[in-house]
């Protein structure tokens, strides 16, 4: 496994998650957290069928892979770090789940091996470049992928991703970014995925206090919807297709 400094980082960085807790980095632990992470596993399962594999990619300690095993589809969850999977496959325990470490830029899985991939939060850890290649090369003819990951039009999204000190405070590892929608649906096309769709999406930050949930997510459904508004939503939500 050819190991750059980049996949190196990303390792070290999930020593420091297990240590933390991923939960409480990643913010899926409160009130808010929970339910901005129940919308993001409807968003990459709602199309998966029990006749499928899966590759899930940067499954870190496997907060959507035990909802992703219910879809019943044949589901390959990959990370670079082996802290994270030690973890999850410690607590998940299925027949139709299998654990690997891989290196996302030249995985060990034969050409058109996969229905479908996914992931969340994990492309704007890598050098996205490359990351689309090979997944576009796992990916069998007529393929998905969907992905949610960070907007850098949002405002927060764009200080904690460019200012190294905020980086640290909030638990980011060294590398990891943000998107552009325009940027990387060109970036897309340009491997030749089809169908493409970049969407921002989610105005309920994960802090919010529970008793203001209700009322931003009404408000959120609105700013979605709002030309302009829309594009600084916290998240992107990223589907296409392989022909």
């Amino acid at each position: 496994m050819i190991m750059d400094k980049r996949l190196i980082n990303e390792i070290e960085h999930g020593k420091f998650l297990i240590k933390k807790g991923a939960g409480e980095i990643w913010n899926w632990e409160t009130p808010a957290g929970k339910l901005r992470w129940k919308r993001r596993v409807n968003m990459l399962s709602f199309s998966l069928r029990s006749d499928q594999s899966v590759l899930e990619i940067g499954c870190g300690t496997g907060y959507f892979t035990k909802e992703l095993i219910k879809t019943g589809a044949c589901i390959t969850s990959i990370d670079i770090s082996p802290n994270l999977i030690e973890e999850a496959i410690n607590k998940i325990h299925s027949k139709n789940i299998k654990f690997k470490i891989e290196n996302a830029y030249e995985m060990s899985f034969d050409n058109n091996s996969f229905d479908a991939v996914i992931g969340s939060s994990v492309l704007h850890h890598l050098d996205v470049d490359k990351a689309l290649q090979e997944i576009y090369r796992v990916l069998k003819p007529g393929g998905t992928i969907c992905f949610t990951e960070p907007n850098m039009m949002n405002p927060q999204i764009l200080i904690q991703k460019n200012i190294p000190a905020v980086k640290r405070k909030l638990g980011d590892s060294p590398d990891e970014t943000a998107f552009f929608k325009w940027a990387l649906r060109k970036k897309l096309k340009k491997y030749l995925f089809r169908e493409v769709k970049v969407v921002p999406f989610d105005f309920l930050h994960p802090l919010t206090p529970p008793y203001l949930i209700n009322f931003i997510e009404k408000v959120s459904y609105f700013l979605e919807r709002a030309p302009l508004l829309k594009e600084i939503a916290g998240s992107l939500y990223i589907y296409a297709k392989k022909v």
